[in-house]
């Protein structure tokens, strides 16, 4: 009797762990020991378990009351909202052997990019040199975003769909509390209607384009079909630039193909902005994805049968799955149904100021905001700053982190931007004032990092001006700058401010008062021979979606565009890198040129207008005699350096600055100084 009272006593206990995660059943679909058992470190060997996991939430606990449209789907017995994800994880064999901690990337559209970035993998070496590894870390993923694309095994949400009570019928159901109106025997549902907006520029002729966001091929997201092709509120317009004027296209020259393509008689031109409005029904509750990352993280800190127990969460987000966490914060998500703070340290790297279109009507998580498309979606919307702000505008009031402060559950934070996302993302809005005319203070648990001379993504080495990809042809080759040993250090100066309380670095960025933060009017950079320089770059705007934005619906689209917020850009030294940022040995000691802006080749047209995500790579004259021919007003190699051997020792003494700020680890010297050398034989030769 007293062992079956102990059985029960546990499983009271684990389904109860259970039911406050909301986390209700997991289903693991393959579990394997990574690389025949090999051991990573003094962590062991790994496991990959891969598999989906349901949630149940409940629409009246306070911690939902946020996401939009969640009253309007279909609830079960208990009342509840259900839906489901994919999950993948690596976590250590022997759990106990791990640090105790998960790093969590919030996946950027149902991709995995992580262990690439920071291990150094490539296809031929999934795990890279195991640093997350033998640093003991669970790495986990979990689906959010419902309109990934079909391909490369994606890991997907499986939402809710919103639809509104139209009525009721006699049939006999179980009862449901808490719908939206008491109604005799079962609830008859209606779609729900509302307006979808696409916008798209093409690199070459073609006459069919997705309806779904496109980027980097086919990686982009799914759309909403179209409901009714003859609606007159479907319209297609097109324009040479982001403000520029929209001139409609008139109806009898394009159509709608299988509902998910827009199809245009003569074909659409490259280098133009083409934006289609049309109706759609049906719409997904798209913000049960952020429920489900804080759900799924609350479960693995408080369960102790989870699939990977941890005691801390620390999330990392990349763009898109960057601004994701922005959005997170802000929505007051860090807090469990239970009010428990879920992540205990956040890096949202390459976000610039932007949330995203993650959790309200109609919304379509893939969309982002670049030079010539996806534009004035609800990406760079005030506030900004981390600590309230007011708008000298509209009079508003607020800051990021307002909600998470008021539920007590704010992490610890580092806001991470290359140079690309202060002329792509309006990075400037998180440390000045909305009109840009002063710095603005972090809160003591907030670090800002600007990783100046860096694009949006690291670029191929040795550089090129082309990827796999037509659409990022440039004018000049990409920005090669690697990111992977800032990354390496960041993650771990912020397991120890979390773990052992030990500060990390201060912020750096560039500053209005230190002449380091200008608008473009007072931007300085030296006129190189054939580099045509941008003359604008992505503001963020007040937007208005319509009166009831407020509730998350949106009833105007496009939205009507009000005045720019006073958007920023890095000043540049002489030789044309930005000030005021982390360096890189590679600026702190130059061979090149490295930019955050590159122009369009005229090849895919709309040459005067940048291309999305990348930067520039514009070595120096090597020679004296070089730089007279050229007219190139910057030092040559020559004049710089007297030999491969003294630059190598200039890149050492830069690299050690840096590991003594705490900005590279000492283990990765080896690998920096590698690199120094190819960049030299790259730019000079081997002499």
């Amino acid at each position: 009797m007293r062992t079956r009272a102990m059985w029960c006593l546990a499983l009271v206990i684990l389904l109860t762990s259970a039911l406050q995660a909301r986390v209700v059943r997991v289903e693991v679909a393959s579990r394997a020991d990574l690389q025949d058992s090999k051991p990573f470190g003094d962590a062991g060997a790994y496991q990959r378990i891969t598999g989906r996991i349901y949630f149940a939430i409940d629409p009246d606990n306070v911690h939902n009351r946020q996401i939009v449209d969640l009253d309007k789907s279909e609830r079960n017995a208990q009342g509840e909202v259900e839906f489901s994800a994919d999950f993948y994880l690596l976590r250590p064999k022997d759990i106990s052997k791990g640090n105790g901690a998960v790093l969590f990337e919030v996946s950027n559209r149902g991709g995995k990019g992580i262990l690439r970035i920071v291990n150094g993998a490539d296809p031929s070496q999934e795990f890279g040199d195991g640093f997350l590894m033998r640093q003991g870390y669970t790495v986990a993923w979990v689906g959010w975003e419902y309109d990934v694309a079909d391909q490369n095994q994606n890991l997907r949400l499986y939402a809710p769909l919103a639809r509104q009570i139209v009525g009721a019928t006699n049939r006999a159901v179980p009862p449901r509390p808490g719908v939206d109106r008491p109604v005799p025997g079962g609830v008859i549902r209606g779609p729900i209607q509302g307006l979808v907006r696409s916008d798209f520029t093409v690199s070459e002729k073609r006459d069919t384009m997705p309806l779904g966001h496109i980027m980097l091929g086919p990686g982009g997201g799914k759309s909403y079909p179209v409901d009714d092709p003859g609606n007159p509120q479907n319209v297609l317009t097109v324009r040479d630039t982001r403000e520029a004027p929209r001139q409609v296209i008139p109806r009898g020259q394009w159509n709608f193909k299988d509902q998910h393509f827009v199809q245009l008689t003569d074909g659409f031109t490259p280098g133009k902005i083409y934006e289609v409005v049309y109706t759609a029904k049906d719409p997904v509750v798209a913000g049960v994805g952020m429920a489900g990352v804080r759900d799924f993280l609350s479960y693995l800190k408080h369960d102790p049968q989870a699939v990977a127990p941890v005691q801390r969460a620390y999330a990392v987000g990349i763009s898109q799955s960057g601004r994701y966490l922005r959005h997170f914060l802000y929505q007051d998500f860090n807090a469990d149904e239970q009010g428990r703070q879920v992540m205990d340290g956040v890096i949202a790297h390459v976000a610039g100021a932007g949330r995203g279109s993650f959790n309200h009507r109609f919304a379509q998580p893939s969309r982002d905001a670049q030079p010539m498309s996806s534009v004035f979606y609800p990406t760079d919307l005030f506030p900004f700053t981390d600590l309230p702000e007011t708008d000298g505008q509209s009079g508003a009031t607020g800051g990021l982190l307002d909600a998470p402060k008021e539920s007590h559950t704010a992490p610890k934070i580092f806001f991470t931007n290359t140079s690309y996302e202060y002329w792509g993302r309006a990075a400037s809005l998180i440390h000045t004032s909305p009109d840009g005319k002063k710095d603005i203070a972090l809160g003591p648990n907030v670090r800002a990092y600007f990783l100046a001379g860096l694009q949006h993504f690291s670029g191929a080495f040795p550089p090129q001006k082309t990827a796999n990809n037509i659409d990022y042809t440039a004018q000049q080759r990409h920005n090669p700058n690697p990111i992977q040993w800032f990354w390496r250090a960041l993650i771990t100066d912020m397991d120890r401010w979390v773990k052992d309380g030990k500060l990390p670095p201060a912020s750096v960025h560039p500053k209005v008062a230190q002449g380091t933060l200008v608008p473009l009017a007072k931007w300085s950079f030296p006129k190189i021979p054939g580099v045509h320089l941008p003359h604008e770059y992505n503001l963020a705007y007040h937007l208005d979606f319509g009166p009831q934005w407020k509730e998350g619906i949106v009833t105007s689209e496009p939205p009507k565009v009000g005045k720019p917020f006073g958007v920023l850009i890095p000043q540049s030294d002489a030789d044309g890198n930005d000030l005021g940022g982390v360096r890189l040995p590679e600026l702190q000691v130059p061979l090149a040129t490295y930019t955050g802006w590159n122009l369009r080749d005229p090849s895919i047209g709309a040459p005067d207008q940048r291309a999305s995500f990348l930067g520039s790579f514009i070595p120096f004259p090597k020679t004296l005699e070089d730089r007279r021919k050229s007219g190139d007003p910057r030092r040559s190699v020559a004049e710089r350096y007297h030999s491969r051997e003294q630059y190598m020792e200039q890149f050492e003494q830069a690299a050690r600055r840096l590991i003594q700020q705490r900005f590279l680890l000492e283990e990765d010297l080896t690998a920096v100084l590698a690199r120094g050398r190819r960049e030299w034989d790259e730019v000079v030769g081997q002499r």
